[in-house]
C-alpha cells in the first residue's frame, strides 16, 4: 500500500505542521492543551478529545455511561478502556451497567 502523502498545514495559532489524514487538529496545539494531571492526561488526543467534546470532563460523569457508549465515541479506541477502567477504580467508581 502506498504511503499516504502528507501535506503543509497552518493552524489559527501560526504553528506549521504536516499531516496525511483530514484530521484538522494540530499537534502542537494539542500537545500543549494536554493536562498535566487527571484522567484525561493519560489518554491519547483523539481519545480525550472524544470524551472532551461530549462533555465527559470527570469521573463522576465518565460513570454515567456504559462502556460500550464510550466506546462508541469518534476518537475513543480499546486501547482506552483500561486506564479509564483503573481511573474509575482508583476513584471507587465503576462504568454503568
Amino acid at each position: 500500500m502506498p504511503a499516504l502523502q502528507k501535506t503543509l498545514r497552518v493552524c489559527k495559532q501560526g504553528h506549521r505542521y504536516y499531516k496525511s489524514s483530514d484530521c484538522p487538529s494540530c499537534p502542537v496545539c494539542e500537545a500543549r492543551r494536554k493536562p498535566a494531571e487527571g484522567f484525561l492526561s493519560e489518554l491519547s488526543a483523539p481519545a480525550r478529545r472524544a470524551l472532551e467534546n461530549s462533555g465527559i470532563t470527570t469521573l463522576k460523569r465518565l460513570a454515567t455511561f456504559t462502556e460500550s457508549e464510550i466506546l462508541l465515541l469518534h476518537g475513543m479506541g480499546p486501547g482506552s478502556m483500561p486506564k479509564l477502567r483503573n481511573a474509575l477504580k482508583n476513584a471507587g467508581l465503576l462504568f454503568k451497567e
